[in-house]
């Protein structure tokens, strides 16, 4: 007769503690730890070691022995995330995709499903959420007439009899918060469930050798639903962002082993589906307004694409006791303290304002360059002078208000050349060693004083 066990697990680390705390002993969160039921049978040691499955029984081998594969990686067929998971799918990757519900996760992937199967690939959509018949309604409507393979199925142990049996190239399971294990008594979603699941769906990638992309839920502090050891277990952790209300969707890598985590792919979401945005640059810049103060072009590094953008700033006279301080897209911290440079060194004076930050097109800029772009665009909204249109600018600022160095200067002013910008300003020790396109002039400085001077 079986005895139902409670347990408390950890959310954010997958520590088991069997009573509840308010702080957890393994990674010393607060109220991360969860309740979950388990069946305990009776005499469960001998039990549970029989149920263990065995291991894969490989031999241990040399490295120079493994044979190499210069043909693992697959095209999904969309430039973006070909991009963004560093050329393709790895053969056997397991791939976990994060966002808001609602954001484009599963449309996306029955799209890579869609250009997979059309290029001879055998691919299965597996959904938790969705049955068949809905699947085939946003087919439909994506216009995906391919030969796919879509399975409406919850339990992992008949999900890994069918992709066993089917042998697919590519699987997606949308998602895994909705999967289960039948053999454990915890509900689907809780800790214990995801952490299973998603350790079988990894050794039958290896097993198999069958790419499976996982979509995850997020918490309302936008972190994918479940135990962090989900992240580390996976091969890839990608994550969309942007506003729902927008067009534009951002897809970013935070974890990759077979590549880098800085790239990113710019969609735009439609009626047809995901569509690529080809020059991001040109569309990030196409709404700004002309002869506006406050607006300043900045030209940031995604990996190794060059990115133009849109900085804002908006200063008006206080009301209150302290100033307000509200950022959007930048680093909060960051801001106060440029604020506080262009007090010191540039004789700008915002103790009397409120000052605001925000980044157009929903980019979030975490690189030190953007500092110059922002306290140009503090003091043209100060002096309430625009920034001339063809100018563009770039530069990390020290707390003693020197202009440093920052790295791809030479990529990045080539981009805003490609986009019509004539002047763009760089640290000096940027502009010594650089060589300029053509009608394009080039100022270095040292400290942000100059650079205003140069600009107004």
């Amino acid at each position: 007769m079986a005895k139902v066990k409670s347990t408390y697990a950890c959310t954010a680390c997958g520590y088991e503690s069997p009573r509840w705390v308010g702080r957890c002993p393994g990674c010393g969160a607060w109220n991360t730890l969860e309740e979950s039921l388990q069946a305990v049978p009776e005499k469960a040691a001998g039990k549970i070691a029989a149920n263990q499955r065995p291991g894969t029984g490989a031999k241990p081998m040399s490295l120079k022995d493994i044979p190499e594969d210069t043909s693992v990686r697959t095209g999904t067929g969309i430039s973006e995330l070909d991009r963004v998971l560093g050329g393709g799918i790895v053969e056997g990757g397991l791939i976990l995709i994060g966002g808001d519900p609602g954001i484009g996760k599963s449309t996306l992937l029955l799209q890579v499903c869609d250009h997979l199967a059309k290029s001879g690939k055998r691919t299965l959509y597996i959904s938790g959420e969705e049955s068949a018949r809905q699947i085939k309604l946003r087919a439909a409507r994506l216009g995906i007439e391919s030969d796919l393979y879509v399975l409406a199925e919850n339990a992992l142990d008949a999900i890994e009899e069918k992709i066993r049996e089917l042998q697919p190239d590519t699987a997606v399971i949308d998602s895994i918060q909705t999967m289960y294990r039948p053999e454990m008594a915890s509900a689907p979603g809780s800790v214990s469930q995801i952490r299973e699941g998603t350790s079988l769906i990894m050794r039958l990638c290896k097993e198999t050798g069958t790419s499976v992309f996982l979509v995850g839920h997020v918490t309302k502090d936008g972190a994918i639903a479940g135990p962090r050891m989900l992240e580390h277990m996976v091969d890839v952790v990608l994550y969309f962002e942007g506003d729902r209300q927008q067009d534009y969707r951002l897809l970013r890598a935070v974890k990759n082993r077979f590549g880098s985590v800085n790239e990113l792919g710019v969609f735009r979401m439609t009626g047809q589906g995901m569509q690529v945005v080809e020059n991001p640059s040109e569309e990030l810049l196409s709404l700004r307004a002309k002869g506006a103060s406050g607006s300043t072009v900045f030209c940031g590094m995604e990996g190794s694409r060059p990115l133009l953008c849109d900085v804002q700033a908006l200063t008006s006279p206080t009301f209150y006791g302290t100033p307000r301080r509200a950022v959007n897209g930048a680093d909060s911290g960051r801001v106060a303290m440029l604020l506080a440079v262009l007090e010191k060194r540039a004789n700008q004076r915002t103790y009397n304002q409120d000052v605001y930050i925000n980044v157009a097109g929903g980019l979030e800029l975490s690189e030190p360059a953007a500092d110059l772009a922002l306290c140009v665009a503090v003091a043209s909204s100060l002096k309430d002078k625009p920034v001339g249109p063809e100018i563009a600018v770039m530069g990390e600022v020290g707390l003693a208000g020197e202009v440093r160095t920052i790295p791809q200067c030479e990529r990045r002013i080539a981009e805003c050349a490609r986009l019509g910008f004539t002047t763009i300003v760089v640290p000096r020790s940027n502009a010594r060693r650089i060589s300029l396109p053509e009608n394009v002039k080039v100022v270095g400085v040292d400290t942000v004083a100059q650079a205003m001077s140069v600009i107004f």
